[in-house]
């Protein structure tokens, strides 16, 4: 049988409609109006899995696969920058992408809000996204429950898994994760694997 597409690449729906994401970004290219998302969202998680750094040089697609590399250009300067979509959006208008802070300081949309871009596919981000990964599977209001999980993941050959404390709103939760991995390709296969015994399991930076 067919293995089940990630949940990146399976269709969502946001304000009543429905996108498909490509299984390949191979001769796309598309013009149209570019936004960019910064502060308010800094540190929050993108759809990818990866937490959003504005620093970085990403963008966000409604329909792209996730870590394609692509090469905007400001049509009104004739700048250009070499991004990886992470994420998914914009949901405004017409508009075909969001860029990170940094990569609209690099087109010099930051003051405009937004540009007129070209956006080409050059192909798959390469050799995955280094960094430090683990694969989140459960989160508990009780840390027994979370260290049982712990065990059970260790049974499963993930000698690699520990609980980690998260304070949100006040109140405390033990996190299970599983890693590290080197970099995103690699905990994205684990997360795969992992997902068939426990769905919803989600890929986080560390």
């Amino acid at each position: 049988p067919q293995a089940p597409a990630p949940p990146t690449a399976r269709p969502y729906t946001v304000l009543g409609q429905t996108y498909h994401p490509l299984t390949s970004a191979d001769g796309f290219s598309e013009e149209g109006v570019a936004s960019w998302y910064g502060p308010q969202f800094h540190a929050k998680r993108t759809a990818s899995g990866e937490v959003y750094n504005m620093y970085d040089l990403t963008a966000a697609h409604r329909i792209l696969p996730m870590q394609t590399k692509i090469r905007v250009t400001n049509l009104e300067n004739g700048k250009s920058v070499v991004l990886r979509v992470n994420d998914r959006g914009p949901f405004v208008g017409n508009r075909i992408v969001d860029l990170s802070y940094k990569a609209a300081q690099e087109l010099d949309v930051i003051r405009p809000g937004l540009a007129r871009v070209r956006v080409e596919a050059l192909g798959r981000w390469p050799g995955g996204i280094p960094g430090r990964f683990f694969v989140q599977v459960g989160s508990f209001s009780q840390r027994e429950n979370a260290a049982r999980l712990m065990q059970e993941m260790r049974g499963r050959g993930y000698s690699g898994s520990r609980v980690v404390q998260a304070e949100i709103d006040g109140q405390t939760f033990w996190r299970v994760q599983v890693g590290e991995f080197s970099n995103l390709d690699n905990a994205e296969a684990a997360r795969s694997q992992i997902a068939r015994q426990t769905p919803g399991a989600f890929v986080i930076a560390d």
